[in-house]
């Protein structure tokens, strides 16, 4: 009789058969108000670039996957949605390269990406797909920005940017990557533009506080916390000798005041226009300001550079705690925006004012005792000296009393947070629905939305304009108040504008009066689980949470804060160990390594590669070893037979199931893997011990991870495609615990006794019974043990010299 040949395991014709029926029957749609709890899992949605997909968004994606599949094996109503994050500098800087309009751009770069996501079989809800330069879903962003403008949360102002030569538009420090542009690494300027501006610092004390009531990692809470900024200080008054102005510096270390040897003013402060007219050097004045104007804010408070200023000579303030005269600088490293423009310079207490007092040999005064000043500024609280009648006083004692000494007694907050520039001078953005009428002001254009119109010249102007502004059909239009005439804002918005409201949207996506019914927003938000980039657990984080605690303010949001949970993954770098990059050749593409070891390989692999939260390297063996593992798992479970599952063989199957359910709820991952690839290597050596329910139940639980090949081989052994619709296994942790088994005893490989034993005996206390065994004593008195071998439920082999 034939032997009859198993079927070979074959990953890209099962996976393409299961994506489809997925698909077509509709598996991943959910349904708003089910009598099932609620999840919302939430990644960050893409923006489709045109070079694809990589490897590091499958990480994300797919430990997200696993988390939404088992919950929905658990009996919950899973939202998971997907969409596409498209407005900004990327598209149009891709669009000007390939000489292709943006909007073509956009719509090729968005099909790519979505046939990708498809074949990596991510269990997103595709009937909520979103799209940020859709007119339907930014239509809710302009409406947003209209009720921030109402509120006075949206402003005009003429304020320093950053300019990008190149890409000809202002940049929002977060697009500032060590002093250069994000996307194209050109040198950025300074220039002062009228912009639109966001008043997020209206929020700054609540983006803090609330904080206590999310589930974040202590270390993006930090982040938080420390872009925003929080000081509490002293503002100081400094008269300035034979001028009747005075200069007001922001600090948190009054304590130092005696050690205060100069000031130092931000070139941009106003007080130094005024102060630059008396001084005696206002040539090289003016000369190092216009210097200045050109770095970039980067350039200017990077912590290496070395600091430069310019004395104002002939200019003296007045030290309030010694009535000394000190002189006055301006120095490139004190901005504007922070402490008032205003530094107190106090050298041998402060690392930059040391450097700073060092390069241009002004006095450096101790006044707080610990360090050594001839080497370093010593920058701790300790004990004074120098101070008059406050030394021996604790740095902490002192601030109060100095305080209150000096008449400063009221506490000062500042914030290194600074209100949100939310202006672009280019084509690809969402355009800003406000009307400038000379007699009317500034005029809300109530009419949304206001489509970005079709333009052939997008490039960006050598004017500092939006390519709009050369649209004189659609900016000259009449005013919507008065009927005379007036301009539409042809600046657009960042990329940001459409990203910071997302995840709401996806609760009602086609609605097209309101941004979404109270009812589904009320049910389904906040997000349970949100994952994503390191990167963007800063900026974006904060942009959203303050938008959504505005809409919380004006009735929109159901509550104050819009993710109960945020985590993020580590970046996957190249096998070469650098960051993935286009110039550098050496980005991983998931269309390849689906072509040769197929989606499921590639799926496991990304979540066994590492902790999740920590960057990993890519390495094509490992993927070729998980291939090997799911092969491995494909000829068990169609090898197997009619059996009746041993104990010692359920008890592991529950050890296992308890394990990688608590993994996937702390997204340990790799762990989980770890422990799938140990039972299977204990089914392979005890194929005889191993029934239905035991591979039943192992296809269920591995089903999140590698969904095609368990759903192929459910339908193998049962005869139907319902593998999702099963239930997740409950686990009983007091599962027979006082089950026993016999173990076997060795003596230098040879069987010399069996004894019964509890499950799961430990190897200290196995070795203990062993020597106590009366048939044993013979083989082991007197010998020295060289060795023990111990497999654990099974045998003791017991090594002596001879």
């Amino acid at each position: 009789m034939q032997k009859k040949i198993m079927e070979k395991y074959n990953p890209q014709k099962i996976e393409k058969k299961w994506q489809e029926y997925w698909e077509t029957n509709n598996y991943y749609r959910v349904e708003d108000f089910s009598k099932k709890p609620k999840i919302y899992i939430l990644v960050e949605f893409p923006y489709p670039s045109g070079s694809g997909l990589h490897v590091g968004h499958v990480r994300g994606y797919s430990v997200l996957d696993v988390i939404a599949r088992k919950k929905r094996l658990q009996g919950f109503n899973v939202l998971y949605p997907i969409g596409w994050d498209a407005f900004g500098l990327p598209t149009e800087n891709y669009a000007i390269k390939t000489k292709t309009h943006p909007k073509e751009v956009t719509q090729k770069n968005i099909t790519n990406f979505k046939k990708q996501i498809k074949s990596i079989g991510l269990s997103f809800d595709w009937s909520r797909e979103i799209n940020t330069t859709d007119s339907k879903y930014y239509k809710w962003t302009q409406w947003i920005f209209l009720q921030l403008f109402k509120k006075g949360l949206a402003y005009q102002a003429e304020i320093p940017i950053n300019w990008c030569p190149r890409c000809k538009t202002g940049l929002a420090n977060e697009e500032v990557i060590s002093g250069k542009c994000e996307r194209c690494g050109t040198q950025v300027k300074r220039k002062v533009l009228k912009q639109w501006m966001l008043k997020i610092t209206a929020y700054a004390d609540r983006l803090i506080d609330d904080l206590k009531i999310v589930n974040y990692s202590q270390k993006i809470k930090t982040q938080q916390i420390n872009w925003i900024g929080k000081s509490i200080g002293t503002e100081i008054i400094f008269s300035i000798a034979n001028f009747p102005d005075k200069i007001k510096v922001f600090t948190t270390r009054i304590d130092t005041i005696f050690g205060v040897t100069a000031i130092v003013l931000a070139p941009e402060n106003k007080i130094v226009q005024k102060l630059k007219e008396k001084a005696l050097n206002l040539k090289e004045i003016e000369k190092y300001i216009e210097k200045t104007r050109e770095k970039s804010e980067f350039e200017r408070t990077e912590l290496k550079k070395i600091k430069t200023g310019v004395e104002l000579k002939g200019i003296k303030a007045i030290n309030p705690a010694t009535n000394k005269e000190i002189p006055v600088w301006i120095g490139d490293y004190v901005l504007s925006f922070y402490g008032g423009g205003a530094v107190m310079m106090v050298p041998a207490h402060d690392y930059r004012d040391y450097d700073f007092a060092k390069k241009y040999k002004i006095e450096i005064r101790e006044v707080i005792s610990g360090g050594d000043i001839s080497k370093k500024a010593f920058v701790d609280y300790g004990k004074l000296i120098n101070s008059g009648k406050f030394n021996g006083l604790q740095s902490k004692e002192a601030i109060k009393e100095i305080k209150e000494w000096l008449g400063f007694t009221k506490n000062i907050v500042h914030y290194k947070l600074r209100d949100w520039i939310f202006s672009r001078q280019h084509y690809w953005g969402e355009p800003i629905p406000i009307i400038h009428c000379q007699k009317c002001g500034f005029v809300p254009e109530e009419n949304l939305p206001l489509e970005l119109p079709y333009i052939k010249n997008y490039q960006p102007t050598d004017t500092c304009e939006s390519p709009l502004s050369e649209l004189s059909e659609w900016v000259n239009i009449k005013c919507p108040k008065c009927n005379g005439p007036a301009k539409r804002e042809t600046d657009t918005m960042p990329n940001w504008a459409g990203s910071n409201w997302y995840f709401m949207r996806y609760t009602d996506p086609n609605n097209d009066k309101h941004l979404a019914d109270q009812k589904k927003l009320k049910y389904w938000m906040p997000v349970d689980w949100y994952n994503g980039g390191m990167e963007h657990t800063t900026l974006h984080l904060l942009y959203s949470r303050f938008i959504y605690k505005f809409l919380y303010d004006i009735g929109v949001s159901p509550e104050s804060e819009p993710y109960k949970k945020r985590t993020s993954h580590g970046v996957v770098l190249a096998q070469d160990g650098r960051k993935m990059s286009k110039s550098l050749d050496n980005v991983i593409n998931p269309d390849d390594i689906i072509k040769k070891y197929g989606a499921d390989s590639l799926r496991v692999y990304e979540m066994f590669m590492g902790p999740f939260d920590q960057a990993i390297v890519w390495n094509e063996k490992g993927v070729k070893g998980v291939s090997r593992f799911l092969e491995k798992i494909w000829k068990l479970v169609l090898e197997s037979k009619e059996k009746q599952s041993s104990k010692r063989m359920i008890k592991s199957m529950t050890n296992l199931n308890e394990k990688v359910t608590e993994d996937i709820e702390s997204a340990k991952l790799n762990t989980s893997i770890a422990a799938f690839m140990k039972f299977s290597n204990l089914w392979a050596n005890n194929k005889e011990e191993v029934g239905q329910d035991i591979i039943e139940q192992f296809l269920i639980i591995l089903s999140p991870f590698a969904p095609h090949l368990t759903q192929e081989l459910w339908e193998k052994i049962k005869g139907k495609k319902n593998l999702e619709k099963q239930e997740w296994p409950k686990f009983n942790k007091i599962l027979d615990e006082e089950e026993r088994i016999l173990l076997i005893i060795q003596i230098n490989g040879k069987t010399r006794d069996k004894i019964e034993v509890e499950f799961n005996l430990l190897k200290e206390k196995a070795l203990d019974l062993t020597l106590k065994q009366e048939k044993i004593k013979k083989w082991t008195e007197g010998k020295e043990i060289k060795k023990v071998i111990f497999i654990q439920n099974k045998l003791i082999n017991i090594v002596c010299a001879e």
